[in-house]
């Protein structure tokens, strides 16, 4: 079988030595359970606005990240240094979000990797998922993580089915991945590094190469009023 395409030129420290290559949404489970896990209770550098709702333990807020008024984060969570997290954010907790990201306006992130410089900045919901670096996801793209009859989820990969052992999993996208608005993609999406997929695709879930371009193709009927 074919290998899954390259997706990350680096991986921070915590999670380099654990990335099995065959199995990239591994680093979703006991990895990083274990690297919030280590995070001190409270680490919060720089004022909050009081309008800033902080819930849980572990919570990790590195030097100069801007947490604007109405987030609600919760732990466990680090956030690195330069970040910026908008109003009305919602960080459900399990989450790992690395140096200059942005987390977006009304945007929610439940349990997933966001490598630096990865975006989801507009009305984004990004569920059990891991972002490469520079990754930008555009308005309104859902990375959707669990199936209608809860079942386990499969990336079809070269004829066969890989279990991932996991019944929520959304999508995990190489360094450089840009999704066009109100893309959809469904759980267990994996995309190599530097694609680009086009506004309002629903990508099934599968292994897409790196470097390439997902399409729509939309025919329009423009039908002349009465007057």
């Amino acid at each position: 079988m074919n290998p899954i395409p390259p997706l990350f030129a680096q991986l921070p420290d915590p999670f380099a030595e654990r990335f099995d290559p065959a199995a990239p949404w591994a680093l979703l489970g006991d990895p990083l359970d274990e690297i919030l896990a280590s995070l001190p209770s409270s680490e919060i550098h720089g004022q909050l606005s009081p309008e800033v709702h902080l819930v849980g333990d572990r919570i990790v807020i590195c030097p100069g990240a801007r947490i604007h008024p109405t987030a609600v984060i919760e732990g466990p969570v680090y956030i690195g240094r330069d970040v910026e997290i908008r109003p009305g954010a919602y960080l459900r907790g399990g989450i790992w979000i690395g140096d200059r990201c942005v987390v977006g306006a009304n945007t929610e992130i439940k349990r997933a990797i966001l490598l630096p410089h990865a975006k989801a900045p507009h009305l984004n919901y990004v569920g059990d998922s891991i972002l490469g670096a520079d990754v930008n996801l555009g308005a309104g793209t859902i990375l959707s993580n669990f199936r209608h009859d809860g079942g386990r989820i499969h990336v079809p990969h070269d004829g066969q089915r890989l279990d991932t052992g996991r019944r929520k999993l959304g999508a995990i996208l190489g360094d450089g991945v840009l999704t066009g608005c109100n893309s959809v993609l469904h759980p267990g999406v994996v995309v190599g590094r530097g694609t680009q997929i086009y506004p309002g695709v629903q990508l099934r879930p599968g292994v897409y190469p790196e470097r390439s371009i997902v399409k729509l193709r939309q025919d329009l009927e423009i039908v002349a009023q009465e007057a």
